[in-house]
């Protein structure tokens, strides 16, 4: 089995709550896992202090890989200039990630692509034909049968009121070019809520399609919808025939993350008949 712990949202700032963070690092360590993806928003008005504040809380948690991806708020909003010219300059200085990079650990192949758009959205996100050509020679590269996990900030669809903004621009011919490269689960942030769709949700198919699996705000105080004013990561167990998905839900004024009814989806067929965790560990990135 595969385990990923999956945050988003960090919003290093104003927003930030302590708590949760402190509450974040106790369910890393207690739940052990292969793999910790943040799907973006690492800070709150993109500042080098807030990118330096939100690295020093991912190195506190697991020695374990970890796959981060920029969000919206990670480019400057106010500072018009340098949005415009460096809109990645802070995120450069201080995290040592790509924006899309590939990070190949036994048992899982996982792109992670920016969807951050600062030059044509303030909130909204996109993909370009370009980053989605990475994200296929990525997956083609490896050899690897485990599982394919690609990562963006921006979702691809929203099934309930509360805000968030529209899904990513032209969502329907995105997955199903994600559909035809293989990829088994989809994760994701920006809706500051926990959420578990399907790809069929948008793309008609015979198949179940591709779990899109959405988390909450791991560490701020802009929680939306029922999630208002708490805070949310998913857990993902990866199995050899499904994925099992566990919210874990952090309330006003408790110390720990607690784990809610778990959701399992059904994973693609694979060539062999089960999920291998051994083989070597890489990471590349793309410029």
């Amino acid at each position: 089995m595969l385990r990923i712990l999956h945050g988003s949202d960090l919003q290093m700032g104003r927003p930030f709550r302590p708590r949760a963070a402190k509450a974040l690092r106790q369910l890393a360590f207690e739940l052990d896992p292969n793999l910790i993806v943040i799907s973006g928003d690492l800070t709150q008005r993109a500042k080098v202090h807030e990118f330096q504040a939100a690295w020093k809380l991912l190195e506190e948690l697991p020695q374990v890989p970890i796959v981060v991806t920029p969000g919206n708020h990670d480019v400057p909003l106010y500072r018009f200039w340098e949005r415009l010219l460096v809109p990645y300059r802070s995120w450069n200085r201080t995290i040592p990630h790509e924006l899309d990079s590939v990070t190949v650990v036994p048992g899982a192949t996982v792109v992670a692509l920016n969807s951050a758009s600062p030059w044509r959205a303030i909130v909204g996100g996109r993909l370009t034909q370009a980053q989605l050509r990475f994200a296929r020679q990525s997956f083609d590269n490896e050899s690897t049968d485990g599982i394919r996990v690609l990562v963006t900030h921006h979702h691809f669809v929203c099934k309930s009121a509360g805000g968030g903004g529209r899904p990513i621009p032209d969502a329907q011919l995105i997955l199903k070019q994600i559909e035809e490269m293989e990829v088994d689960v989809v994760l994701s942030g920006h809706l500051h809520r926990a959420q578990v769709a399907m790809s069929r949700d948008v793309v008609p198919g015979e198949s179940s399609g591709i779990p899109l699996i959405t988390a909450g705000t791991a560490t701020s105080r802009r929680g939306r919808g029922e999630e208002r004013g708490i805070n949310t990561v998913n857990v993902l167990d990866v199995m050899e025939h499904q994925i099992r998905v566990t919210p874990h839900l952090l309330e006003n004024n408790e110390q720990a993350f607690e784990a809610l009814d778990a959701i399992s989806v059904m994973r693609r067929p694979m060539p062999n008949s089960s999920l291998s965790l051994t083989g070597h560990m890489v990471s590349e990135e793309r410029a």
